[in-house]
């Protein structure tokens, strides 16, 4: 049997695994019970009610990495703002709208939950984000400099500060996090329709392997993500479902998952080598994954390559590079195209966010809307005053601990803080600096 056909039916028989089990009823239940968005993980449905155009954009991620796809839905210009015509017109695309973004930074890593045997408390969890960017109650924090504990990759001590309500509902949610999109996207959709809210959910998997039917060329197409993303089976089966509803036949799909490049690319002091030397081995066993896949058959060479990581696309070049070493070499250059097409689901997915808010009518056309006035940008930390949560000695929370939770509780180990330039990790403040000019300049000290 073909690989691709293996693949593609495994990742059916992962999608129904995964999709069999309701995560969202106990909070359904708790939602029910605490009408209004005064508790925590619970929103206000009567902000729901009539014209959503003036609310702002959610955009969560497991961390900081996600601020990339707001970096490409920041700086897209695919459209005449004025008569939504495809082309550039030198105005940002979303130039009036105004943005809410979450890093759940206090529980990441998102791929290690299904290992762990809890892909409910996952589910349960991306649906939590959710309900916090529907919501309007956050904590405001507050840096402590003198208890000592700090979070990991140097975020300051903090309080847990008051707990505000000012924070503006949103008027779509982006699932910024490949992890997230593959666990969390369908029960996310389906708790919005059950919810009756007008709220447009976008994911970057989804977008991504629609962003592959308007890609030109023949040839096979490979993704590079995390080893979550990979284990989770959701590129090829995406892709495969969306080629098959466009009429296209099964497609010779390989992916290779990195454990080390996102980090890498973030500066990480615990990875001792260059970008580009990650780079060139996560490419090499990419493209010698592909060729092991074949069996022997005809060389069908790789053609498009899907960046199925926030970071991936940031370094595009050194992954062109890479490639380009590759086809010296004899025994691998028969499974590698002359050219890749390169396919950024962020840029997919900002594209598929403008063409369903101009559907829906729900494009903010004021920028001087007083309700969304700036871009806001949050935080999960540990909370500082939990007695029975089990730390670390750098003051994020216990493998064991993180990994041993239960879906269906409502108390707050983790809450959320307003992100600032200081607060952010030291890794993902440099990421930020260097590499995502528009979200830095808005960001806040």
């Amino acid at each position: 049997m073909n690989a691709s056909l293996v693949v593609f039916l495994v990742s059916v028989l992962i999608s129904a695994s995964v999709t069999a089990a309701a995560p969202g009823e106990t909070l359904d239940a708790h939602l029910e019970a605490n009408p209004g968005g005064i508790a925590a993980f619970t929103f206000d449905r009567a902000d729901y009610r009539g014209d959503l155009s003036d609310l702002p954009i959610g955009v969560f991620d497991s961390g900081v990495g996600g601020l990339t796809v707001l970096e490409a839905l920041l700086t897209l210009d695919a459209y005449h703002n004025d008569n939504l015509k495809p082309g550039a017109d030198g105005r940002p695309d979303f130039e009036n709208e105004r943005f809410l973004y979450l890093g759940d930074q206090a529980n990441m890593p998102y791929g290690n939950y299904p290992k762990a045997g809890k892909l409910d408390y996952l589910r349960e969890l991306i649906l939590k984000d959710a309900v916090f960017l529907l919501g309007k109650r956050y904590h405001s924090g507050g840096m402590v400099a003198d208890k000592g504990a700090v979070f990991p990759d140097g975020i300051p001590h903090s309080v847990a500060g008051s707990v505000r309500y000012d924070k503006p509902p949103v008027k779509a949610i982006v699932i910024a996090c490949n992890t997230a999109t593959a666990y969390g996207f369908e029960d996310l959709q389906a708790a919005v329709k059950r919810w009756n809210l007008p709220v447009i959910v976008v994911g970057v998997v989804e977008a991504g392997a629609r962003g592959l039917l308007e890609t030109t060329g023949d040839g096979a197409i490979g993704v590079m993500a995390t080893v979550g993303t990979c284990d989770s089976g959701v590129y090829p089966r995406t892709i495969q479902s969306t080629l098959g509803r466009a009429g296209r036949g099964l497609a010779s799909i390989t992916q290779y998952g990195s454990a080390d490049l996102a980090a890498v690319i973030e500066g990480d002091p615990s990875r001792t080598v260059t970008v580009p030397e990650q780079v060139a081995t996560d490419v090499r066993r990419l493209v010698e994954a592909h060729r092991d896949s074949l069996a022997g058959a005809e060389p069908i060479p790789l053609a498009k390559i899907v960046l199925g990581c926030t970071h991936f696309p940031l370094v595009v070049a050194e992954i062109e590079a890479a490639f380009a070493s590759l086809r010296e070499d004899p025994a691998l250059a028969p499974y590698i195209a002359a050219e890749q097409v390169y396919v950024d689901p962020a840029e997919w997915t900002a594209r598929q966010l403008f063409r369903e808010l101009a559907s829906a009518k729900l494009r903010r056309l004021d920028r001087a809307a007083p309700e969304t006035a700036s871009d806001r940008f949050f935080l999960s930390i540990v909370h500082p005053t939990r007695s029975n949560v089990r730390l670390n000695p750098d003051g994020s929370l216990h493998h064991d601990y993180k990994y041993g939770r239960d879906s269906g509780q409502f108390f707050e180990d983790t809450i959320v803080v307003p992100m600032t330039r200081t607060i952010l990790p030291e890794t993902g403040r440099r990421l930020v600096s260097e590499k995502l000019p528009e979200v830095w300049s808005r960001l806040p000290e």
